[in-house]
């Protein structure tokens, strides 16, 4: 876990941000600037929708930046089969980081055997070749469910918890942040992500726990001038 009492340096901060853009009227026009500010920045990764992990790792060659992209998005609702063959295909096109939303329903049903399965499905087929990040899409949770799947999560052999999709109305919140952290202990990853729009936002969600931040705002947050696609996720 960070040393959240330190001032954050611009480029400890590019370091912990994944750039993302996903939204579903995306062109590859601003997959291709998403990936040159990264470049320049100097950001973790860019977090791109599948059909563009293929021109992102082209546009990242020799580069230290990770393709990142989202798997049974953004309802969590795939089967986990497919979501294991989904891992698979994107790892295949060049992706080293993979966010995948657990099937939300069956975490309030308390089907928690199948969120597990589903979360090792991924993990096992990422095994060794990329990060696994797991979506809660905290604001559609109890605490009780937050703290839950954070524990499967753990217990599935992910990377990472994540609050939010930001396509559920709901984004990162500091308090999330402190629980998610609490439950995980300090060494296991916590990304945040959802409503995170300055520097301010990331650097509040870092004192709270996160050692990973998503946001279309990353040039923002780093250099306080506004992008003109400036979305929640």
């Amino acid at each position: 876990m960070e040393d959240c009492t330190s001032p954050i340096s611009n480029e400890k901060l590019a370091s912990m941000i994944d750039h993302t853009l996903l939204k579903p009227d995306a062109v590859q026009e601003q997959i291709i600037q998403l990936c040159e500010e990264a470049k320049k920045f100097g950001f973790a990764s860019v977090c791109v929708q599948p059909s563009y992990c293929a021109l992102a790792k082209e546009q990242l060659l020799g580069t230290q930046v990770a393709v990142c992209t989202v798997l049974g998005f953004p309802l969590g609702a795939t089967l986990p089969a497919v979501k294991a063959y989904e891992c698979e295909s994107v790892l295949a096109a060049g992706a080293s980081e993979v966010d995948m939303v657990i099937e939300i329903g069956w975490l309030k049903s308390r089907n928690y055997e199948g969120v597990l399965a589903d979360i090792r499905g991924v993990v096992a087929a990422a095994a060794g070749k990329a990060l696994v990040k797991v979506i809660l899409e905290t604001s559609l949770l109890s605490e009780q469910e937050k703290v839950i799947g954070s524990l499967l999560a753990q217990e599935a052999g992910a990377d990472f918890v994540k609050t939010s999709t930001g396509f559920a109305g709901g984004g990162a919140t500091e308090a999330d942040i402190r629980l998610l952290r609490r439950t995980v202990g300090p060494s296991f990853g916590v990304k945040a992500s959802g409503g995170i729009r300055t520097r301010q936002d990331a650097e509040a969600m870092i004192r709270a726990g996160a050692t990973r931040i998503g946001a279309s705002s990353s040039v923002t947050i780093i250099q306080g001038s506004l992008r003109a696609d400036s979305s929640d996720y």
